[in-house]
């Protein structure tokens, strides 16, 4: 019987993409490096940027609004950071040089700047010079981050499958609320928040994906977040919905002028809070690679984690000279990935390309913001959802018979969940040691991490199968999958 072939590592670098022997001898590429046809690659590409556009511009939005921007400056801050996240995103997905993981991630502006941002504005007595003393911590934060990369990578030997499938699940748990807040409308203040139709559009939404999802194949099958986008956003507008005056109001060509609002500055409170941002956003990222690793069947390794640390941070470095903010991989695009089994980088790196033409052109990008943010929310389930069955998949292969990982996984859930059950759980804490706290994913993963080393590498309990990291695994994992290696099929 004709068996799925598995793909593994033959001593592979960042700049040597991991591939099976028979692709090794030119028979075959490994899904992730395979080029798809134009109109395959566009649309699939157009999916990631429709997952993750509300995600890059709230930042930029919340910031502007509280700087007290005006409605141009405001446009042009959201455009300069659609540009950097395309610019970031094909770091990490084409990459130069020892610089990206060459794996189907997007990058764009992390959330978790966003409160230490802030505290610089109200900070600021002249709210003119917050952008610039914003943009000056960042790029000495992407520096720093850039330079410490390979030290960094190495802590990947302590993410065996019990750590990474409990960080899966939280990454993909920890995005729900943000499904269930588009959910409910754009504005928490909006006499409609929350409204029945609301709901009703976004759970219609839901139902047209799994519909598409359940009676198509193929190409249609696997753009079925995308349809069931258009779709939605087309049933929104007889109920007043959709919003299509951003279009009109939209520039068609706009460039992200360097420096923009003022050369940056650099002021010490400012550097060490957004270094502290860098940390938390390194350690989901690190998150981040190992599941999608998982996912597309290349397991990221210390150089491939060491080469995805330094796109983010170098696209970091270079995005405020363009006017945007912090970049990170984006969790979301990992659940995408998930559902339609699409893991060509290409694709993903072709949503770059369209965050880059949006950054240049506003009328494009507002197009994107016509989407009702109730449709993306029905969408955000079933994206935001494949994120965690994929760490509970992940989870089936740790051995958790030992009572040690039962522990491990129930703790470190707990600990993940505390910011998303009881959000003001840490109100009492300093603003520096919240932004830590409120990431349910880097708690979580540092408890999962401190509590594998306790209990399965520190004294007695220590065992080889708990201990093994997710690269050195990768024969153990294929055979649970019921998936020989290249070298061991029949």
């Amino acid at each position: 019987m004709a068996t799925k072939p598995r793909f593994t590592k033959q001593g592979n670098t960042p700049d040597e993409p991991a591939v099976d022997a028979a692709a090794s001898a030119g028979h075959t590429k490994h899904p992730v490096d395979e080029k798809l046809p134009p109109l395959k690659m566009a649309t699939t590409g157009l999916q990631h940027v429709a997952a993750m556009y509300a995600g890059v511009v709230a930042p930029p939005l919340i910031v502007g609004a509280a700087i007290g921007l005006s409605p141009k400056d405001l446009t042009f801050l959201t455009g300069a950071c659609l540009f950097t996240a395309g610019l970031a995103t094909f770091l990490q997905t084409l990459g130069i040089w020892k610089i990206g993981a060459r794996l189907p991630f997007v990058n764009g502006v992390t959330f978790a700047g966003v409160a230490p941002m802030l505290a610089v504005v109200g900070s600021t007595k002249d709210k003119d010079d917050a952008l610039p003393i914003i943009f000056g911590a960042v790029i000495v934060a992407g520096v720093l981050g850039f330079i410490a990369a390979p030290f960094f990578s190495k802590l990947v030997r302590f993410f065996p499958p019990v750590v990474t499938g409990t960080v899966i699940t939280l990454i993909g748990v920890s995005l729900m609320p943000v499904a269930f807040g588009w959910a409910q409308g754009p504005d928490t203040k909006a006499p409609d928040y929350g409204s029945m139709k609301n709901l009703a559009l976004a759970g219609v939404t839901l139902v047209i994906v799994l519909v598409i999802r359940r009676f198509t194949s193929g190409f249609v099958k696997q753009i079925a977040v995308l349809l069931g986008l258009v779709i939605g956003t087309l049933i929104a507008i007889p109920f007043g919905a959709t919003d299509f005056s951003p279009v009109g109001e939209a520039d068609i060509i706009g460039f992200p002028t360097p420096f923009h609002f003022g050369a940056p500055q650099f002021a010490g409170a400012a550097i060490v809070s957004l270094c502290v941002v860098m940390v938390v956003s390194m350690t989901e990222s690190t998150a981040d690679m190992l599941a999608l690793g998982e996912i597309v069947d290349r397991p990221a390794d210390e150089k491939t984690i060491a080469a995805g640390l330094r796109a983010d941070t170098l696209g970091t470095a270079v995005s405020p000279l363009f006017n945007g903010f912090m970049c990170s991989a984006f969790a979301q695009n990992i659940g995408l990935v998930a559902m339609t089994k699409i893991r060509s980088r290409y694709v993903v790196a072709a949503g770059g390309g369209f965050l880059v033409l949006m950054g240049l052109c506003p009328m494009a990008a507002s197009l994107i913001a016509v989407v009702p943010r109730p449709v993306l929310g029905g969408a955000g389930v079933v994206l935001f959802g494949s994120v965690a069955a994929s760490g509970i998949q992940t989870l089936v292969k740790a051995n958790m018979d030992k009572d040690n990982n039962v522990l491990i996984v129930a703790v470190s859930l707990a600990v993940g969940l505390i910011p998303i059950a009881v959000p003001d759980f840490y109100h009492a804490f300093p603003e520096n040691a919240k932004i830590i706290l409120d990431s349910g994913i880097s708690t979580g993963c540092v408890a999962a991490v401190v509590l594998n080393l306790l209990f399965n590498h520190i004294g007695k309990g220590r065992d080889a199968d708990d201990v093994t990291s997710p690269m050195e695994s990768g024969g153990d994992i294929a055979e649970q999958r019921g998936t020989p290696s290249a070298a061991g099929a029949h």
